[in-house]
């Protein structure tokens, strides 16, 4: 559900909007959209089951991620970077990286932001690209 303000902002109920299945686990939630009114960024939630881990992918506009629930990795650059609830990452454009839940059992939740509403994501094992918002058309 969208409230709108009389000035056009708007109120999200993420519990009343659509949920859609990414696969491998994780299920996404789009906020912040351009049907909302943005021009200049996206933002939403995805929901890790326990154990899911995303494919190694990149993004060819700047991301922020912020772990909401559970524990977390991010893997980048190499590297494994252990999360709690309440870290924030910025990821430049065109870095490979993904996340894990850290948890066999208990799900992990991230907020995401992207810095342009046509924001791509490239899953680096393929090379094949997709409009995040593309994501948002299979219902969970």
């Amino acid at each position: 559900m969208t409230i709108r303000t009389p000035s056009n902002a708007a109120l999200l109920k993420p519990e009343e909007l659509p949920r859609h299945e990414r696969g491998g686990g994780a299920s996404t939630t789009p906020l912040v959209t351009p049907s909302v009114g943005t021009s200049s960024f996206i933002t939403g939630y995805t929901t890790f089951e326990g154990g899911a881990v995303i494919p190694f992918h990149s993004h060819n506009v700047q991301e922020s991620v912020v772990l909401m629930e559970g524990r977390a990795v991010m893997d980048i650059d190499d590297l494994h970077y252990e999360l709690k609830a309440h870290d924030v990452t910025f990821i430049p454009p065109n870095v490979p990286h993904r996340f894990r839940n850290l948890s066999p059992t208990e799900p992990m939740k991230i907020l995401w932001i992207y810095a342009a509403p046509d924001a791509t994501r490239t899953l680096t094992e393929s090379g094949a690209t997709n409009y995040v918002s593309a994501e948002h058309g299979k219902k969970a």
